[in-house]
This record gives structure tokens, C-alpha cells and sequence, in this order.
């Protein structure tokens, strides 16, 4: 069984993994507000990191509102492992957050990853630790849109579309796709170029909002059996309609629960639900909302 959790950190994305292996993965951060939400966060992720070696962060790309926080996160619980695009972006304005962002990027605890990338313990296993499942799409650094995007970063503009897209796959059970913030005339733009999976669970781009609409050609490929759409304000959200969809505005925290052929979901909003879901009667966590029958596979990672 592993576990994965979309954590509600307002507008901005933080996601973890507690891996069916030694391996406990971080994704992107937004630790802000109060000193006791700052806190409640973080002893979350010791408290279930505890029982594995090796703990990785992700950053998709050196956007505020995914780095947030980043620094009282490495003061109490510190970055080893952290895996990020090569990049040189710059601010106008230099957070403490960024300036960290930039000593981790920029170190010897660094690793960049690019479309098909590997990585010892990432996705290959050796005698010592099986891998994570974790697989980088996007991006290829040889692709001339995300030069061009890279050259923005590099210069002080958006970051976003220098996103990375990442796959999670689970043995016998989900598949889950990350996608960054990348914006949608740029998903237009590489979409030859990318090789996105079938997957169970899809969580939007720019958290759901119209800017990261994704183009319905790339939908049709993955054919995401649920899209999570994070939190912005109401009316900057795209809604996926046809496709079943849990909504972080009002579902907060959402967990997923990977066994084999299904993945349990729960809300931290006992008032949340869904009527797509099926009941398998779980009560691992708090606030159950049904299960998802997931995508039969072949060479699924562990």
C-alpha cells in the first residue's frame, strides 16, 4: 500500500508520497499562515516520513506558491535530495523562500530531471532499496518552446511554463500525473512532443485554473478517471465538465489510498463527497468518500 496526499495549502500546491518502499517523496510546497498551520504541516510530513531512509523533494519549478515555505521546511526537516529542472530563474524581488530555492538548486544535494530521466532509487532499484515509481515526462530540454520558456524564466518572468510533469505509478494499482503550471497555449505548443500515460488520477495544472486548461487533444490520451482541481478563487476555475472531478476548494486535504486494482480516497471535509465513487467501506483514514476501480496495466512500476 502506499499512500498519497494532496494537501490544502491554499493557492499553491504541496503534495507527498509515502512510498510501498523506503522512499518518502515531497512534491512542491506552500507552507504559509500561521505559525501553528506552518507547524501542523511539517510535523505531518516527519511524522510520516519517520519510517523511511530515503526522503526526496520535487520541484516542479521555481514558482512562489510552490516553494513556500521552503525554508522553515529545510530548517526543520532538512533537504537532502532535491530534484528540480536546471534552470537559472531570477526574481525582481528576492524572497528568503527563493533565496533558499537558489542554494538548493545550485548545490551538490541537486539532481535535475528531464524528460526520462533515471535516477538509483527514483525509478531503479538496486539490493539495497526498491524504487519509488516515479518517472519525469516533461520536460525535453532540447524542445525549442521550452528553451524559449526556460529563456523567460531565466530572465525574470514566468516560471510556469518550465513546469516538470511526473508520473507515479503503483504495482498493480494507480497511475497519477503531476503537471506543474504549465499554461495551455503552451500544451498546444508541445504536444507533439509529449508522451503522457493513461492515467487514474490527473491533477490539474495552475491548480485547476483557465490559464492551465488542458487542450481536450491531450485529455483524450491520458483519459484521467478523476481530475483533482486545486484551489484558486472560483472564477479563475476550470471545471473539466463530462470528466469525474474532486475539487480541493471545498474537499481540502484529499488522500489517496493505492492497493492493488484500487485506490480509496478520503476528504478532511467530513461534509464532502462524490457520487462516483464506489463504496468499499474503508476506514484507514477519516472522512471516507469512496474508492476507484484503476486502469488494468502492464510494466507498472512499483
Amino acid at each position: 500500500m502506499s499512500i498519497v496526499k494532496s494537501l490544502s495549502v491554499g493557492n499553491g500546491d504541496m503534495f507527498y508520497i509515502k512510498h510501498n518502499t523506503d522512499n518518502f517523496t515531497i512534491i512542491d510546497c506552500n507552507i504559509t499562515g500561521t505559525e501553528e498551520n506552518k507547524k501542523r504541516i511539517v510535523d505531518e510530513l516527519i511524522k510520516e516520513s519517520s519510517s523511511k531512509s530515503l526522503t526526496r523533494f520535487i520541484s516542479t519549478h521555481p514558482d512562489g506558491d510552490h516553494f513556500g515555505g521552503i525554508e522553515y521546511l529545510d530548517s526543520r526537516m532538512p533537504i537532502t535530495n532535491f530534484y528540480c529542472v536546471k534552470n537559472n530563474a531570477t526574481k525582481s524581488t528576492e524572497t528568503s523562500d527563493f533565496k533558499k530555492y537558489c542554494s538548493l538548486r545550485d548545490s551538490g544535494k541537486a539532481f535535475n530531471i528531464y524528460k526520462g530521466c533515471t535516477r538509483k532509487w527514483m525509478n531503479i532499484s538496486d539490493e539495497e532499496r526498491s524504487q519509488a515509481g516515479i518517472g519525469i515526462l516533461w520536460p525535453n530540454t532540447s524542445n525549442q518552446f521550452y528553451i524559449d520558456a526556460l529563456k523567460i524564466a531565466n530572465e525574470g518572468g514566468s516560471p510556469n511554463n518550465i513546469s516538470a510533469m511526473i508520473r507515479y505509478g503503483v504495482q498493480d494499482s494507480a497511475t497519477i500525473v503531476w503537471m506543474g503550471d504549465v499554461e495551455t497555449d503552451f500544451m498546444n505548443s508541445i504536444e507533439d512532443d509529449l508522451e503522457l500515460p493513461k492515467a487514474d488520477i490527473l491533477f490539474a495544472p495552475h491548480h485547476g485554473r483557465r490559464t492551465g486548461k488542458i487542450p481536450k487533444s491531450i485529455l483524450d490520451v491520458v483519459n484521467p478517471k478523476i481530475i483533482v482541481i486545486g484551489e484558486a478563487d472560483y472564477e479563475y476555475l476550470h471545471y473539466y465538465q463530462g470528466y469525474n472531478t474532486i475539487t480541493q476548494n471545498t474537499g481540502g486535504d484529499i488522500t489517496f489510498e493505492c492497493e492493488e486494482n484500487w485506490v480509496h480516497i478520503y476528504s478532511s471535509n467530513e461534509n464532502y463527497s462524490v457520487n462516483f465513487l464506489t463504496n468499499r467501506y474503508k476506514s484507514t483514514f477519516n472522512h471516507y468518500i469512496g474508492s476507484l476501480a484503476v486502469w488494468k496495466r502492464k510494466n507498472a512500476s512499483r
